[in-house]
């Protein structure tokens, strides 16, 4: 399993990324097809936002779903180990449904095998994934317009492979996002599922 530790707008010493090797050590136990777990460090600037300045990102890439954990503190200790606690949650969730779908017990609910999942931040909204997660997203670079008042931070472009709502929806929580893009493979339509309210969820299809 590669660790990859990267920072915006701030640098990386050498001590955290070995201490964040060791902190991630243990997560192969859920997932021993892990290829790659990539750590990226945000730094806030504005002096209003000291107390969640720090801003750790974990997204784990395997040959099944990708999960990702984020989470935000005062320092990139703190935040790393906050962002572990959700990701060792959501990794223990998809092995559960592994042994679901092994045939070991019966199938559960979205809501029951979520349930306990934190709830995402506003800051999910804007970095929704799209489509199936077993494939590594492209990011593409966005087409720079000077004359508009908006600004497009990132584009990415997934592969989207059908699949039922109720998978939807789990991939959904395992990224920690409000909403989720996908192929619907009942109706063969592009869909989005979203968040509503605790765990109650809603879906929007497009009448192609």
């Amino acid at each position: 399993m590669d660790i990859v530790v990267k920072g915006r707008n701030v640098e990386v010493p050498d001590h955290y990324r070995v201490h964040v090797a060791e902190k991630l050590a243990k997560i192969e136990r859920y997932d021993h097809k892990l290829i790659r777990v990539d750590v990226e460090l945000f730094h806030e600037r504005n002096p209003r936002q000291s107390d969640t300045c720090q801003r750790v990102e974990i997204t784990c890439v395997s040959r099944g779903p990708v999960i990702r954990a984020e989470a935000c503190t005062n320092d990139f200790y703190s935040a790393l180990d906050a962002a572990i606690a959700k990701l060792d949650t959501r990794l223990r969730r998809a092995a559960d449904r592994r042994r679901v779908h092994r045939g070991r017990h019966a199938p559960i609910s979205v809501a029951a095998a979520t349930a306990g999942l934190p709830v995402a931040g506003l800051d999910d909204v804007a970095v929704a994934s799209t489509g199936t997660a077993t494939a590594t997203a492209v990011e593409e670079r966005p087409e720079e317009h000077d004359d508009q008042p908006w600004h497009i931070a990132r584009a990415k472009v997934h592969p989207a492979d059908p699949m039922t709502v109720d998978d939807a929806l789990f991939q959904m929580e395992l990224v920690g996002h409000d909403f989720y893009l996908f192929h619907d493979k009942e109706s063969g339509r592009p869909s989005v599922v979203y968040r509503r309210h605790a765990y109650d969820y809603g879906i929007i299809s497009l009448d192609t």
